[in-house]
């Protein structure tokens, strides 16, 4: 029997919609348009935005976060993803090592997986104290207040996956030598420990999920059908508007010649044709047959 997460029953859940590839392309393309007015915006506007990617291991997050910066500007979207505390770090206030990567005017920052780090992995893992564990639920609500009153506009996701997706995922993890990196022994863990991670998850939302600072779900046991649900929400959420250039870009004319001579290939070291040598095989085995010349 499948389990939901956290306690979602099936009444509750959105109906998972298979997006037919035309249809889930052709919105997506159209949503990283508007993602490209939002960061206009921001730039513009100097507004801060903290994006928030919270859920199980395989629940989607790494793919919906590559999809919203795929065509942004690295130096206005950020991708914060911490690593193990540093023995310094553990020393800390719990929220320091998290507040230098807060945005600055006209930026904005995606944390896949955040402070929420100790309401989940470090409580069940036992990484952190109980005591330390409810400072946090007593604290966090207030320091996304100090925030939000500051001026950010958090926004929080919680991708939800059911049991057999999680698994059906970490399988193909294991098969896919380009994925393998991506099961750690956290995620393996994630199987034994599932229902201590649902009840870890629902006590975070007790004491998390604020009217200032809400939680919002995604059902993500479609990948697609999450991608499409969480941009559209947030650039629904946010109150940005389309800025217009300063000026028209035009390309410049190219001046004439003054008689610059290029110096010869044959002293410089290129890489080698690998694509054209995969061309020649292709073509020698399929009978000289013509291959694709679309670039990808």
């Amino acid at each position: 029997m499948a389990h939901n997460d956290g306690g979602i029953s099936e009444a509750d859940r959105v109906k998972v919609t298979k997006i037919p590839n035309k249809v889930y392309e052709a919105e997506l393309y159209r949503l990283q348009g508007e993602l490209g007015k939002l960061q206009r915006w921001v730039k513009s506007t100097g507004a801060r935005v903290v994006i928030i990617f919270e859920g199980r291991d395989a629940a989607g997050k790494g793919g919906t976060i590559k999809r919203i910066t795929e065509y942004l500007s690295p130096r206005v979207a950020r991708i914060v993803a911490l690593p193990t505390p540093t023995e310094r770090e553990k020393t800390q206030w719990y929220f320091q090592r998290y507040i230098q990567h807060l945005p600055a005017a006209g930026e904005i920052v995606l944390f896949d997986r955040s402070w929420y780090n100790r309401a989940g992995v470090e409580k069940v893992m036992e990484f952190a104290t109980p005591q330390q564990v409810q400072q946090f639920m007593r604290q966090c609500p207030i320091f996304e207040q100090m925030l939000v009153e500051d001026g950010i506009h958090l926004r929080k996701y919680w991708f939800s996956v059911s049991d057999q997706m999680q698994l059906k995922r970490f399988k193909k993890r294991l098969d896919d030598p380009l994925r393998q990196w991506k099961l750690s022994p956290m995620d393996l863990e994630s199987i034994t420990r599932w229902e201590d991670y649902s009840r870890a998850k629902d006590e975070m939302m007790v004491h998390t999920d604020t009217a200032y600072a809400p939680w919002h779900h995604v059902l993500s046991d479609s990948k697609k059908q999450a991608r499409i649900n969480m941009i559209a929400h947030l650039l629904d959420s946010l109150p940005y508007h389309e800025v217009e250039h300063e000026a028209k870009v035009e390309l410049p004319e190219r001046p004439k010649s003054t008689g610059y001579v290029r110096p010869s290939v044959a002293i410089s070291k290129y890489v080698p044709d690998r694509a054209g040598k995969l061309v020649e095989e292709a073509k020698h085995h399929k009978g000289d047959h013509p291959v694709g010349d679309s670039e990808d």
